[in-house]
């Protein structure tokens, strides 16, 4: 796909909100439309190859938008605050690790074939750089597995939640949540699918393989046996620290490029602190300063040669599936 002359003039010629407005709306169009586990490896490649028409533009003339990222959509991390703050009774997040707008659509129309009514989709942004502690720290938290065992303590910007960071089936989640049945509020942080994406990261057919477990466990009736436990007698929202690149489907950089991406970023696509983003024009990494501290990240679509071979999945660096995250907000009606 390629942007034609009409959406280019708008993105190059509008506020910077109302740029990012229209890219995000674009992605979201592309991204949710219903799958089969029959046509999702080659839908969600293709899909995937459309959404890059965008990061083409934010890569090449457009680069300076990203310089307007974080004051022009908002983080998951606030979103999260700001709907927390909202006089509901009893609320719940479930955050699933690194879930991105690929697996939205499984979501969506899971929710609906279960019961649920969808009172919210759309897509939030990750924090820069789209990493699990940067996230963890913008809600308050050290770390991630702070939220363990309910051990988050008073100090973070959700209050009054009960907490728990797993790894575990989804049928053994419905038990965590029933051993604590005082439990009003819940923030559930699981960490599928970030460990299965950096379990099937390396040389290979990493996104096929993701995407094939993602349709099981979405579909699966014991994912949704949880979110109903978590969701009756509660709003819900399911969400994301971040999403990934499909890096296996990006393009080589050149000679000279990739020299500086290896040198800079090894396997990675992000680097703490100051950084030198390089002589090139359009440029191949941005210098990101915010609260989390200076950061060097990757820009676009590129992959280069690295010792055991670049990851074909990782997050971190600047494309738009690797800092968006879908916000799905349900309800059902029932018992729990």
């Amino acid at each position: 796909m390629k942007l034609g002359v009409e959406a280019l003039q708008h993105l190059t010629t509008a506020a910077p909100e109302d740029a990012w407005k229209s890219i995000i709306a674009g992605a979201l169009d592309i991204a949710t439309s219903p799958l089969t586990a029959s046509n999702a490896s080659s839908e969600v490649v293709r899909r995937d190859r459309e959404i890059g028409a965008f990061d083409l533009f934010l890569s090449a003339s457009g680069w300076d938008l990203w310089h307007d990222f974080g004051n022009s959509v908002e983080r998951t991390s606030q979103r999260l605050i700001r709907w927390w703050a909202e006089p509901y009774s009893v609320k719940a997040v479930l955050l699933l690790d690194g879930l991105s707008l690929r697996e939205m659509p499984w979501l969506l129309q899971g929710a609906r074939a279960h019961g649920f009514t969808v009172e919210t989709a759309t897509a939030a942004a990750s924090e820069l750089p789209g990493e699990t502690n940067e996230f963890a720290q913008a809600l308050g938290f050290a770390s991630r597995s702070q939220l363990q065992n309910n051990h988050a303590g008073f100090a973070h910007k959700l209050p009054s939640a009960t907490t728990e960071c797993v790894a575990m089936p989804w049928r053994d989640c419905i038990g965590v949540v029933d051993a604590a049945p005082g439990a009003k509020n819940w923030v559930f942080w699981h960490e599928w699918p970030d460990n299965k994406l950096h379990d099937g990261s390396g040389a290979g057919q990493g996104l096929e393989s993701l995407t094939r477990d993602v349709a099981e466990q979405l579909s699966s009736n014991d994912f949704w046996a949880f979110v109903a436990r978590l969701a009756v007698g509660r709003r819900l929202v399911i969400t994301s620290d971040h999403g990934y690149a499909a890096t296996g489907l990006f393009h080589d950089a050149a000679d000279d490029q990739a020299t500086f991406l290896k040198s800079t970023f090894k396997s990675g696509r992000s680097g703490v602190g100051e950084g030198n983003p390089g002589y090139f024009v359009p440029p191949v990494a941005m210098q990101i300063n915010n609260t989390h501290g200076a950061h060097l990240l990757a820009l676009g679509r590129r992959k280069w040669r690295s010792q055991g071979g670049y990851p074909t999945l990782a997050h971190g660096g600047l494309s738009l599936l690797e800092v968006l995250s879908p916000f799905v907000e349900l309800t059902k009606q029932g018992n729990g």
